[in-house]
């Protein structure tokens, strides 16, 4: 399994270094949770929902102030071409919340998207490690429509055909959608024009979010879930499906030099 995109000093794990990495003190409101903790009640409550965890990747940034996981989940009915996949993240330094972001991993490039993410504390406050079993057991209540969902529109991008006009428009939207910069639009068009991979041949919507998901590949992890969120959107508009009942989280990142 492939798929964290490190910069800024972070560096690939294994499940034993997070468990072992290094929790602060608390300091005045601020009572810093274990990466640990987050990840294994991510894990139990997974299982609680039907979802296996079956393979997965860990990595620390910041000295260890910073925790991003990638776990590839079973549920007894998977798909040939694609994986569900859940983003764990936690902090130490306040930069974010602690939250985990359902998606997909396609089996033949490793491609990796998500459509929606659940925060479990918006503060590591004095009663947050107490309260955050039931915080998590709460939030992953929500993933049975994210799955759904999130394998219906799969389903959706197959069957929606799309001519080269509706696609490079599609294209150029991305940039004010907020998906990917400028200079990113012709590799993204290559993918579209010359697919690197014969399962995207075909001219309907999976084979542009995959060649949209082939170019994201080189954004670093903390902003993998939020570009995706948007580009899912992106595709939904242009494939005429509507899932906007699920939680997209919505953030103001600088992506012009990512």
């Amino acid at each position: 399994m492939a798929g964290l995109i490190l910069h800024c000093g972070g560096e690939l794990v294994d499940y034993e270094t997070v468990q072992n990495s290094f929790t602060p003190e608390p300091q005045d409101s601020h009572y810093p949770i274990p990466h640990s903790k987050i990840l294994e009640l991510v894990t139990g409550g997974l299982e609680e929902q039907g979802l296996t965890v079956v393979g997965g990747e860990h990595a620390l940034a910041k000295e260890g102030a910073r925790y991003f996981g990638l776990l590839q989940l079973s549920n007894g009915d998977n798909h040939e071409d694609f994986s569900l996949i859940a983003a764990v993240r936690n902090t130490h330094d306040k930069s974010f919340s602690a939250s985990m972001a359902l998606g997909s991993r396609v089996f033949v490039c490793d491609n990796l998207a998500f459509s929606g993410e659940v925060t479990f504390a918006r503060k590591h406050t004095r009663f947050a490690s107490q309260d955050l079993p039931k915080l998590v057991s709460e939030s992953l209540g929500r993933l049975g429509s994210l799955k759904r969902s999130q394998e219906a529109r799969i389903e959706g991008y197959k069957i929606a055909e799309l001519n080269d006009d509706k696609a490079l428009a599609t294209i150029w939207r991305a940039v004010d959608a907020g998906v990917l910069p400028l200079n990113k639009i012709p590799a993204v068009r290559e993918q579209w024009e010359n697919p690197i991979y014969d399962e995207f041949a075909p001219r309907n919507g999976w084979s542009l979010f995959n060649g949209f998901t082939e170019v994201l590949k080189g954004v670093r992890a903390e902003l993998l879930p939020k570009r995706t969120q948007r580009l899912h959107g992106l595709m939904d508009s242009a494939c005429g499906l509507d899932f906007s009942t699920l939680r997209h989280v919505v953030v103001d990142e600088d992506i012009s030099q990512n």
